[in-house]
């Protein structure tokens, strides 16, 4: 069924099926929601009192590696909006390419970087031959979606906050006709911060804007740059993300309630973002880079909460969204059951250098090559995870990394640790030895920078020269340990591991076995005791955990489970317990309150 008036911005209110409209919006990533829970979660949204769902695409996801797509399970892109529309929401689209979202590279495929002279959001030809291929897979996705052919999308956004990157100004008008040219016909937008707002727009395409603070007249500037035009703040920060080592962000829900309710009296559109921050499970999060690198956690402080919990940010929202319908909302559904589980004790362990027989072929290279450009992954290189590289020397002395390690690196010398390098730290000193010794860097990529100018320079791993003594190493066999599906698979079946009351080796991958009764609910993994790693649940990665904080949980979803026994792997870099522990509730870590932030930092 075809319809004949979509949304419209032709007047100071938007219209949709020719009567005004408000978007009432919300963030949901469906790639950070267990397929199972997204119904539960858009229940939730409609029963707040939002009309509207908003979620970006990433690429990286469906398009792992250079021609092979995948929108299937976890990211069948259609099926999410579909059940929106059953669910009686409106969407609003934003498919980047480049989508930032606290997600790696911004959701740009990592296999891009392969290209040493590649140019990341610009019209660098290397970048639209890989954008229009995927957006004719893409486009061909989502176009029977849309509001003229009776979907439930009323409108696109164009990329992501250009204007705050502005490198290239062909580039939106390029990214713009990526759409249209493929049949989209939707209301266009655009969506930029403050700093962002006073880049020229794109004819033809509606400017929103991104703030948490109603400071600077930042929508009357919007208003004065588009007269007779409608309103709308594309992201409300309803909530704020934390990196590791910090203290985790508080928007306190008074302070959001008031200029949400400021901007709903002013007739401005909102889309709250992120209304379910959901988790950046995996190895996905972004990091940020404004002179100090600084990786993500994996959840978001959001109204609906990482396990789908109605906040008092939640309860306020719903209060003032109901004043903007003429009937009651929908109940709000059944809180989600969780479970505390028994804890589980360390069975076996293996050592990391015992799992190397498990990953691909190892490749060896006179100097060391970045993750990115290994021949592993039919040749579009490793993308997440860390990597291992070992050399000979015959000496001790002082290493000194150039700062040429992305990110972090655990450095053994006859698989003894010695030391750490990262950014911060440079130099290490090696201790002499007789004749020949094996030199080891387990190099973590512990996120890509997914906002700001250092795009282009997100290669991970070893990235240059590493010097011993002055002298660059030399002579190199790298091992790929980006802890997929199926180096997981092939490690959980070997006969290799060990049960043995031998203190076990560091690092390594520690194995405990979960029995559930019933059907399987959610929960919380707390790691009291353990250093740094990742924690794997029948196979599947649930992100990394660290004792520096602030997060000391990570998220176990219920399906995720089944019934009976389940198989956990904690990979541990530092130290292990012999225990792993579960609760009810997140544990955030110590708190700051987001509006004792320097202003610069919310831009």
């Amino acid at each position: 069924m075809s319809r004949v008036e979509g949304l419209r911005a032709d007047s100071s209110q938007f219209t949709l099926e020719g009567e005004p409209f408000c978007i009432l919006g919300g963030s949901i990533h469906y790639f950070r929601v267990p397929r199972a829970h997204w119904e539960d979660r858009l229940l939730r949204m409609k029963a707040c009192g939002l009309n509207t769902l908003t979620t970006y695409v990433p690429w990286n996801l469906h398009e792992p590696e250079k021609g092979t797509f995948n929108f299937q399970d976890q990211l069948d892109l259609k099926a999410f909006i579909n059940l929106a529309a059953e669910t009686g929401l409106w969407v609003i689209l934003r498919p980047g390419p480049y989508i930032c979202a606290e997600w790696d590279l911004g959701g740009l495929p990592s296999w891009l970087l392969q290209d040493k002279d590649m140019q990341l959001r610009t019209t660098y030809p290397g970048f639209v031959n890989a954008v229009n291929l995927y957006f004719d897979t893409l486009v061909a996705v989502i176009k029977p979606l849309m509001f003229e052919e009776g979907g439930p999308i009323i409108a696109v956004q164009v990329e992501n906050e250009y204007g705050s990157y502005a490198k290239d100004e062909s580039y939106m008008p390029f990214v713009q006709n990526c759409l249209q040219s493929r049949g989209i016909k939707e209301l266009l937008l655009t969506s930029d911060n403050w700093e962002g707002l006073s880049y020229e727009g794109v004819e033809g395409v509606l400017k929103t804007i991104n703030l948490q603070r109603l400071s600077f007249g930042a929508i009357q500037h919007l208003a004065e740059m588009q007269p007779q035009k409608p309103l709308m703040v594309m992201e409300y920060w309803s909530g704020w993300f934390d990196v590791w080592g910090e203290h985790h962000h508080v928007f306190h829900a008074e302070d959001m309630l008031a200029v949400v309710s400021e901007l709903l009296e002013r007739g401005v559109s909102i889309n709250l973002y992120m209304f379910h921050g959901g988790t950046s499970f995996g190895f996905m999060n972004g990091a940020m880079d404004y002179g100090t690198y600084k990786p993500q956690i994996s959840n978001y402080d959001a109204p609906l909460s990482e396990a789908g919990d109605c906040t008092p940010k939640y309860q306020l929202l719903r209060t003032l969204f109901s004043q903007y319908h003429s009937k009651p909302l929908p109940e709000v559904p059944s809180p989600c059951e969780r479970r505390v589980y028994d804890p589980v004790s360390i069975q076996q362990h293996l050592s990391l250098w015992d799992s190397l027989h498990f990953t691909d072929k190892p490749f060896r290279s006179e100097k060391p090559v970045n993750m990115e450009n290994l021949p592993v992954n039919n040749n579009n290189g490793q993308s997440y995870g860390y990597t291992l590289y070992e050399t000979i020397i015959t000496c001790g002395g002082t290493l000194n990394s150039k700062n040429n390690i992305r990110d972090r690196a655990l450095v053994f010398v006859d698989r003894q640790c010695v030391g750490t390098l990262d950014y911060k730290t440079h130099e290490l000193a090696l201790p002499d030895g007789k004749g020949e010794m094996t030199l080891s860097l387990l190099v973590e990529n512990c996120g890509r920078v997914n906002y700001g100018k250092a795009l282009d320079e997100q290669r991970k791993g070893i990235v240059g020269d590493i010097l011993l003594n002055h002298t660059p190493l030399r002579g190199f066999t790298i091992f790929c340990l980006d802890m997929k599906p199926c180096f997981m698979k092939r490690l959980m079946s070997s006969g290799q591991w060990k049960s043995d009351g031998k203190l076990p080796s560091i690092p390594g991958f520690f194995q405990a076995r979960l029995y559930v009764e019933g059907p399987p609910k959610d929960t919380f993994i707390k790691l009291h005791g353990w250093g740094k790693g990742a924690v794997f649940v029948n196979g599947q990665n649930l992100g990394r955990h660290w004792f520096i904080g602030p997060q000391h949980h990570l998220y176990l979803p219920g399906p995720w489970l089944r019934s009976g026994e389940n198989q956990i792997i904690v990979f541990e870099e530092q130290k292990a317990d012999d225990k792993i522990f579960f609760a009810e509730n997140p544990d955030h870590g110590k708190t700051i309150d987001v509006y004792k932030l320097p202003f610069c930092t919310l831009l």
